[in-house]
């Protein structure tokens, strides 16, 4: 493929600014999970523009974009879309607009590889075939967009994939790859949790039913779960990440919200935390006087099962990408982490198919080496409002890309 590898650098090469200047733009105005509206339809119109047969409102903002080339594998790409809900403190000259919403975790990035690597492809028909299916995904955050699509009608625009490539960012130095297989990522759920108690004056607690002390114990007694009730082999996380009650200085709210994340392995870890939280719950309401039909309620709001790599794609991938970047810069041995994804849940009810999920560094190698020489594991980490994803980062994972899909699609002819 060593010809190809050329056009595909040239390619790239060529079309660095436009993609920076995509990335930029996309970074500058961050959307929330379904609410993609502006990046989907970036998304959509480039797609349009290099030929692609593009649908449009797949899980509310989702898009799918079909490139049929002959006969031959369809391989199915997701790129993520939506932003976060934490200011950006990076000081870029690019940095969001908005005061309170960033791509602090990089699906601006994914998005501009995503449209980078269709120039590729649309570019090199003469050097493969097959059906590429290029998914922008929306409410990966929310761990539920995957989900939405496959409901929203993925299927009916799209053949069932052979393959499935991803890519998501990480902070290690630009020109570093991961690719693993077997169990990579934890499975993850999303519950909303609401007390429900008596409203009343600040001055007179005695005549309320107080559910920010409800709320406040129970974020306490919950860490109790994973530190007294699971087996410390076993992997468990649960973190409280918000916690929204009342409005004012003197009013006790008579409603209390808490936003819970949940990571595991193990099923019977899931089970064991989703136990806990009922039984302390239910346990502080009943403390507090509340009646069955005021005691808290527990939705579901997302979830997805740990996240499994095929072992024979990935290192199919893996080796391809060693060839590009160097096998010294390709990561095969590393430990699964309590990250967390849907994008598996993009296969809906196509279980078999096999996955390489890569993580692609984005950091500048000399910030990450001063990181390292301080002993520290990444110089920043996703979701805080530092992450900075280097502009060297942008052609190096369309390179990326494009070298992993033209892997999995089958040559017209020997190169």
């Amino acid at each position: 493929m060593t010809g190809l590898a050329e056009r595909v650098d040239d390619i790239v090469a060529a079309d660095t600014r436009r993609l920076v200047e995509i990335f930029k733009d996309l970074h500058r105005h961050p959307e929330l999970g379904f609410h993609e509206v502006r990046t989907a339809r970036t998304v959509a119109q480039a797609l349009s523009d290099l030929g692609l047969t593009v649908t449009t409102g797949i899980g509310q903002t989702g898009v799918v974009a079909v490139l049929a080339n002959g006969p031959g594998p369809v391989v199915m790409y997701r790129a993520d879309m939506d932003a976060l809900h934490v200011p950006e403190a990076t000081g870029l000259d690019y940095a969001s607009s908005s005061p309170e919403l960033g791509h602090m975790c990089g699906h601006d990035a994914h998005v501009t590889w995503m449209l980078g690597m269709a120039k590729v492809l649309a570019q090199t028909t003469d050097s493969w075939s097959g059906t590429a299916v290029l998914v922008g995904q929306p409410a990966e955050e929310l761990i539920a967009g995957a989900a939405a699509m496959v409901a929203g009608g993925l299927y009916d625009v799209a053949p069932r994939p052979d393959a499935f490539l991803a890519l998501h960012t990480v902070p290690l130095p630009v020109g570093m790859v991961a690719a693993a297989g077997g169990e990579r990522m934890a499975g993850t759920d999303q519950l909303d949790v609401v007390f429900h108690g008596v409203g009343g004056h600040g001055s007179m607690p005695q005549l309320a039913r107080d559910t920010v002390l409800m709320a406040a114990q129970a974020v306490v007694q919950f860490q109790s779960i994973v530190s007294r009730t699971i087996a410390p082999n076993e992997t468990a996380v649960l973190t409280v990440g918000s916690v929204q009650a009342g409005g004012t200085y003197n009013v006790i709210p008579d409603r209390a919200l808490l936003k819970v994340n949940l990571r595991w392995f193990n099923p019977q870890v899931r089970e064991q935390m989703l136990t806990g939280i009922r039984a302390i719950c239910t346990g502080i309401a009943r403390s507090y006087g509340m009646p069955d039909d005021r005691l808290p309620t527990i939705t579901m709001a997302g979830g997805a099962p740990p996240l499994v790599n095929d072992p024979a794609l990935t290192d199919r991938v893996a080796t391809a990408l060693g060839d590009l970047l160097g096998e010294s810069h390709v990561l095969r041995d590393l430990p699964a982490g309590t990250g967390s994804e849907d994008c598996h849940l993009l296969k809906g009810p196509h279980h078999e198919v096999p996955l390489a999920y890569l993580l692609v560094g984005i950091a500048d190698p000399k910030v990450y080496a001063k990181c390292a020489e301080r002993g520290q594991l990444f110089p920043y980490a996703p979701h805080s409002p530092d992450y900075v994803i280097d502009l060297s980062a942008i052609p190096a994972g369309t390179r990326i890309a494009a070298r992993g899909m033209l892997e999995l699609l089958t040559p017209s002819r020997s190169q």
